[in-house]
């Protein structure tokens, strides 16, 4: 994680670094391995450590003890905090990432995440994730949230009742700046859920077409600040309030996908556990499972696939008996993505056919949730298809992948983008170096189009995989159209 406000140089970190004969570059490469081999990721460079030598930037978390273990480690002897200046530091709270058990005290973290994102956004300079909270991703973050999410997947009442409150009248009134007397008074009623569902609907469709760095989207967390937060804590009874954080939750897990879409590991993972917690005061079991999908998802594409495993099939496990069909197969589709990336074919191949099974027994009248709306037999396909490119079975990534694209993609723009790279990552591995072309050519054009630093990664992994035929005339240019686009559209 980054730093706080300067106090003036650190002359003893300095000196102590001089000492061990460590440069900037290498200190942080040393602080960035020690965490890795915590489970956090983190991204100093020696720009980082020259400001918390000469303007004495403070590093947040655990970062001030990896950097006494990294200068210790090479002097052979251990270093305290005082003896590198941060010894009288005191670590902020790692904002969004508790997991409270009341629901009064999970109102206050969820509104406290959303007031310092949108802070951040505001400031100049401000478009990605705060300054002061980013840096680390650990999938051990998780742990504690999914415990309880499991031992109680829905809180008791969540009425805020207060006799004075003044009914609502359908739509969000309440300014970001009300008084707590002013929030209090006010009485929400079901149709400020329902513009908060509506609002998180179309988020959706614009992430779907346009990524999530579109700044449609980026707007999800002001909705949240301005619009959300004041409900929160106005006054409900127990029904509209179920309703309310149940529409909040959707809105927060969609900031978490945005995200993690645009490569804000850090932010995402605070926005899932905020929406695993709202979705439990709202007794909403399939969408605490969507977002433990979400927090799978984001744990195997990060290299974590047991933890991903794990994650899918708390979602399975809790749902049994209560989510819809289509949304089970879903989970199970998440669940085989995970055992994929591990290398676990047999298990892979029993969650493929889950996933399979579940959906052919969906049906049109069944009352599947909104946000489910994406999912069809081209999504499983697609899905699978990725789960044989890493368990690396090209004919079955070539098949899957023609039927997933043989479907109409309509406003998922980018699912469409993604399906085109492993289709042409896929006619690679065949040697259909043609077709990968072709494929790959059609997969720039729509990196051209979005906001999505997923879709730039899995082209520029896609470009990794061409590079042995970079004689051939047809990947050169496509190379120079892919980095011109990319460097277009970052």
């Amino acid at each position: 994680m980054t730093t706080s406000s300067p106090r003036g140089p650190n002359e003893k970190l300095g000196s102590l670094l001089s000492l061990a004969g460590i440069s900037n570059a290498g200190l942080a490469r040393r602080v960035n391995d020690l965490g890795a081999q915590r489970g956090l990721t983190l991204r100093y460079d020696k720009t980082s450590v020259a400001r918390w030598v000469t303007k004495g930037m403070v590093p947040q978390g655990p970062v001030p003890h990896l950097i006494a273990s990294a200068i210790g480690g090479k002097l052979g002897r251990p270093v305290p905090l005082e003896e590198i200046g941060l010894g009288d530091t005191d670590p902020a709270p790692e904002v969004g990432l508790a997991f409270p058990r009341e629901v009064p005290e999970a109102v206050r973290t969820a509104t406290d995440l959303w007031r310092v994102d949108l802070e951040n956004r505001r400031a100049p300079g401000g478009s990605r994730w705060s300054d002061s909270l980013a840096g680390t991703f650990s999938v051990t973050a998780y742990a504690m949230p999914v415990s309880r999410w499991l031992i109680t997947p829905a809180d008791g009442s969540v009425a805020r009742e207060e006799p004075s409150a003044v009914p609502g009248h359908g739509g969000v009134l309440l300014p970001d700046t009300a008084s707590p007397a002013e929030l209090s008074s006010y009485r929400v009623g079901h149709a400020d859920a329902a513009k908060l569902r509506e609002a998180a609907q179309e988020a959706r469709r614009w992430d779907s077409k346009y990524g999530g760095g579109d700044w449609r989207s980026s707007m999800v967390p002001g909705c949240l600040r301005m619009e959300a937060a004041p409900l929160l804590l106005a006054s409900y009874s127990d029904d509209v309030g179920r309703a309310l954080f149940g529409a909040t939750a959707e809105l927060t897990r969609l900031a978490g996908w945005m995200a993690f879409d645009t490569g804000q590991h850090e932010a995402a993972q605070r926005y899932y556990i905020q929406a695993l917690r709202l979705a439990r005061a709202a007794a909403d079991v399939p969408l605490g499972g969507y977002v433990l999908a979400s927090m799978s998802l984001q744990a195997t594409y990060r290299g974590f696939a047991d933890e991903g495993v794990d994650l899918a099939q708390a979602a399975l496990e809790r749902n049994r008996g209560l989510a819809t069909a289509r949304t089970m197969s879903f989970f199970h589709l998440v669940e085989a993505r995970a055992h994929a990336r591990a290398g676990s074919a047999g298990a892979c191949s029993a969650a493929l056919s889950a996933a399979e099974s579940w959906l052919e027994r969906s049906r049109a009248g069944d009352a599947d949730p909104a946000w489910i709306d994406f999912y069809s037999y081209d999504r499983l396909a697609a899905d699978a298809a990725e789960c044989f490119r890493d368990l690396g079975v090209p004919a079955k990534v070539r098949q899957f992948t023609r039927e997933a694209l043989a479907r109409p993609t309509e406003g998922f723009v980018r699912s469409h983008g993604l399906r085109l790279v492993v289709s042409a990552m896929a006619e690679v591995q065949a040697g259909e170096l043609d077709a990968a072309v072709a494929a790959g050519a059609r997969a720039v054009d729509v990196a051209g189009r979005i906001s999505s630093q997923r879709t730039r990664e899995y082209v520029l992994e896609m470009l990794r995989r061409l590079e042995p035929f970079r004689g051939e005339r047809a990947v050169r240019e496509l190379e120079e159209r892919a980095k011109l686009v990319l460097a277009a559209s970052a």
